[in-house]
């Protein structure tokens, strides 16, 4: 199992910060990714969304833990947990510092939120807007998506207002 984490970020309009992933199926997700050994989930969640966008955070509370699982994207995909926290910009301009990992970054209404998405994206957005915290949730992988094609790919950096 693969420890990640991942952060909904909103800004003032209640919008959700979301990356597009570079590579792959180029899904839709929240900024972060994978804690490093003898790495608390927090400091992972600030590591890695100050590496992708170039934003200064820090973790308001916890959503919830996601376990990501299923076989519907091949039989050799492991199980992730994913801590997923409501994190808040504390400065810094968003952009793409990772572009061998994020091609885009844009801010997305929780009603109008692009695709595809990541399953975990999907559900803890979800949640956060409930106003839920402290969510278990196991949550299955989808069928893996068309890729869109490489004219939709150029760099984005849709400004918060």
């Amino acid at each position: 199992m693969t420890s990640a984490v991942a952060a909904v970020i909103t800004d003032a309009a209640g919008r959700v910060l979301l990356c597009q992933q570079s590579q792959g199926h180029r899904l839709w997700c929240l900024p972060g990714g994978r804690i490093r050994q003898a790495e608390s989930p927090v400091h992972a969640a600030i590591r890695d969304i100050r590496e992708e966008t170039g934003l200064e955070t820090h973790m308001v509370e916890i959503v919830g833990l996601y376990q990501l699982s299923g076989n519907s994207c091949g039989e050799d995909m492991p199980d992730v947990l994913k801590y997923v926290f409501r994190g808040q910009i504390d400065g810094g301009e968003a952009s793409v510092n990772s572009p061998g990992k994020i091609s885009r970054l844009s801010w997305h209404d929780p009603d109008a939120l692009p695709s595809p998405l990541t399953p975990i994206t999907r559900v803890a957005i979800a949640d956060a807007v409930a106003g839920r915290s402290g969510v278990l949730r196991e949550v299955q992988r989808d069928a893996e998506p068309d890729i869109p094609d490489a004219a939709d790919s150029e760099p984005l950096v849709a400004a918060a207002t």
